[in-house]
Formats: C-alpha cells, structure tokens, sequence
C-alpha cells in the first residue's frame, strides 16, 4: 500500500512518469536559461517583458533583487492557483525556485553594454534564448508555470479566450510595473511581437513526446 501511494503521488506531481531522464534535466535547464535571458534583456536596456517590468518597478520601489521579486511573484501567483483549483506540477514549483535565482547569478557577472548596436544584438539574443528556454521547460511536460497556470485557470472560470485573458494580465502588470518605475521600451515591443512564433517554431523540436504518440509512432 505505501508503495502504491507512492506512485500515486508521483503520477499526480508528475503526470506521466515516463523519460523523467530527460525530462527533468531538461526542464531544469529551460528554467535556468530562462532566467539568463531576463537578466540579458535587463542588461541590455531597452525595455523588459511586462512580468519584469513590474518585477522591475517593485525593485526600484520597495528593495531587494529583481530576481527575488521573480520568486516572491510567481509565490503570490500560484497562490491564486487555490481558488481556481489548479494542482501544480513539479515544473510549476521549481518555476517558482529556479528563474528568479539564475538571473540573480547572471546579473552578478553580466554588465550591460554601452553602445547602442551592442543593447540592440544582446536585446537580439535574449529573446531568442528566451524562446528556446519556454519551449524547453514547457516541452518537458511538468506542469506549466504560475503565470501560465493563472492564464489557464482564469480561462477556465470565466470562458473568455485566452487571448483576451493573456492580453489582460499582461497590461495589467505592465501599467502596475510603469507605475513603480519599471523600464518598457523598444525591447518590451519586440518581445511581444516575437516570443510568441519563437515559441511556436521552437516548441514541437523540444517536446519529449507522450507515451501515446510513442505508441502510434511505433
């Protein structure tokens, strides 16, 4: 009986408990690069993702790192997830405890650059590292991300689209990360317009397939 609690336990943080060899090791460094592309788009100064221009603003506002604002945001989101009956996943915790502390460490030993052409190429990089980090810890099917657990949740409440609803958090911590003085900008513009298709593209190369397209692939 323990043991058969045990893999209860484990099919309901996990899902499906097959290619853990890979999957783990892959979500964990999505996660990681995840968190460096944040900290080179912040070093590069021409505007942040709406998430971190409030992680940001509250920085600036009440102290302590960008980073720890990430962890204390995603807490405070999957906190949300109670009400809405959401159950996380694996990757949904180490979300939380994994992102906020790889920028803290990249913003350590990264310095921004000062010339134009060189904030413009970094800009460049992170979003394009980013893309591969989202379809890297999404693809390892581990649970989604608080942020994205509350865009799904809400969609499931309230039946709006989750366009619209994606569409109304994100102005939201926009307008509140502004407020407190976070940095939006040509950067914010062009993470908006191109994470979205990175992700897309990135995503079916990083999916570690599910048994049941194991089984029709065999």
């Amino acid at each position: 009986m323990p043991a058969a609690r045990g893999a209860g336990l484990a099919v309901r943080v996990l899902g499906d408990t097959r290619a853990l060899g890979r999957r783990i090791p892959q979500l964990f460094v999505g996660l990681a690069l995840y968190g460096v592309s944040m900290a080179l788009m912040l070093r590069a100064g021409l505007g942040l993702d709406p998430w971190d221009v409030l992680h940001q603003g509250l920085q600036r506002t009440v102290g302590l790192s960008v980073g720890a604002w990430v962890t204390i945001c995603g807490a405070l989101v999957l906190l949300l997830w109670i009400p809405m009956r959401q159950r996380p996943g694996l990757g949904t915790v180490a979300n939380v405890l994994v992102i906020g502390t790889s920028m803290d460490l990249t913003l350590r030993v990264v310095d921004g650059p000062g010339a134009l052409a060189a904030r413009i190429a970094l800009t460049a990089v992170a979003i394009a590292l980013n893309g591969l980090a989202s379809g890297l810890y999404i693809g390892a099917r581990l649970g989604p991300g608080p942020r994205d657990g509350l865009m799904t949740g809400l969609h499931r409440r309230t039946g709006r689209s989750l366009r619209l609803i994606r569409t109304g958090i994100e102005v939201t911590v926009l307008t509140a990360g502004l407020l407190l003085g976070g940095t939006a900008g040509v950067g914010t513009v062009a993470y908006a317009l191109a994470i979205g298709p990175l992700v897309q593209f990135l995503l079916p190369w990083c999916t570690v397939p599910a048994p049941a397209e194991d089984s029709r692939k065999g």
